[in-house]
């Protein structure tokens, strides 16, 4: 009985065997071994023989001799069209099923291959995947990377052990108030040394940094760039203006970030 050809391959175990034995004979056209393909799909030689008989009746097949076999214009044809749903089902596993699933990115330190077991880590405010399971938190990859590489990660387990950042918090003058000129460019220096990052809300907090030397990190979305940063396990230099110091102050409390506010007029 000859099978539906616009039967998709996902919609029936016979449709997924004459896909794979196609792609079998696609490969080792023309001499083709009918003991091979049964072997990589599963199943028997007679059962090989018995779907290719009607693969041969349906024209996706032609036998030029015994042994010999190739695949037709419309053989390739029904491959394509059976290989086009199949990517069209993966993408939407990948993109909408798996994608639903909780991912992170980390920075793999060595070569990590698809579904190893990780480490993570948090270093210079980026998560990092090691292979194995020797840290207090392990997952799972879900890509694969080169050392160096962003690689994906989930199926979490334990707790990331590492220390939040502390924010230094400088209140610059708004400039009827002296602006930039008011504040020790030596201070700002001083504490700079001491933090992995400088970030400016302000004209006058920018050209403040910029009088000390210093080149902002981050100059604009201050009060979440900030906080993220310092629960990231950084640690900051704030320079703010005076009537938007509040703000940041607020945003830190709320992420129980740590934080001293340092006077810094001449």
């Amino acid at each position: 009985m000859a099978e539906n050809a616009d039967e998709g391959v996902l919609r029936s175990k016979r449709s997924a065997t004459r896909y794979q034995i196609l792609v079998g004979i696609a490969e080792r056209q023309p001499a083709v071994s009918q003991r091979e393909i049964a072997d990589d799909i599963g199943i028997t030689a007679q059962a090989v023989s018995d779907y290719l008989q009607g693969l041969i009746e349906e024209g996706y097949v032609r036998s030029p001799g015994r042994g010999r076999y190739e695949v037709t214009k419309e053989g390739v044809d029904w491959l394509i069209g059976r290989t086009d749903e199949l990517h069209e089902f993966v993408t939407h596993v990948s993109e909408d099923v798996i994608g639903q699933v909780e991912i992170e990115t980390a920075i793999a330190t060595a070569d990590v291959a698809e579904g190893d077991a990780v480490s993570l880590s948090m270093r210079d405010g980026v998560l990092r995947a090691t292979p194995g399971t020797a840290g207090s938190t392990t997952a799972v990859a879900v890509t694969a990377a080169e050392a160096g590489r962003d690689v994906g990660v989930t199926d979490f387990e334990g707790v990331l052990d590492y220390d939040l950042g502390r924010v230094t918090a400088v209140s610059i003058p708004r400039v009827q108030d002296g602006g930039s000129v008011a504040v020790a460019s030596e201070t700002l220096l001083a504490h700079a040394a001491d933090c992995d990052l400088v970030a400016t809300a302000g004209t006058e907090a920018l050209v403040a940094a910029r009088a000390a030397g210093l080149d902002p990190d981050v100059r604009f979305g201050t009060p979440q760039a900030v906080n993220e940063a310092a629960v990231r396990g950084l640690d900051v230099l704030l320079l703010a203006v005076a009537d938007e110091l509040s703000t940041h102050l607020d945003r830190l409390r709320e992420g129980t970030i740590s934080y001293e506010v340092v006077d810094t007029a001449e």
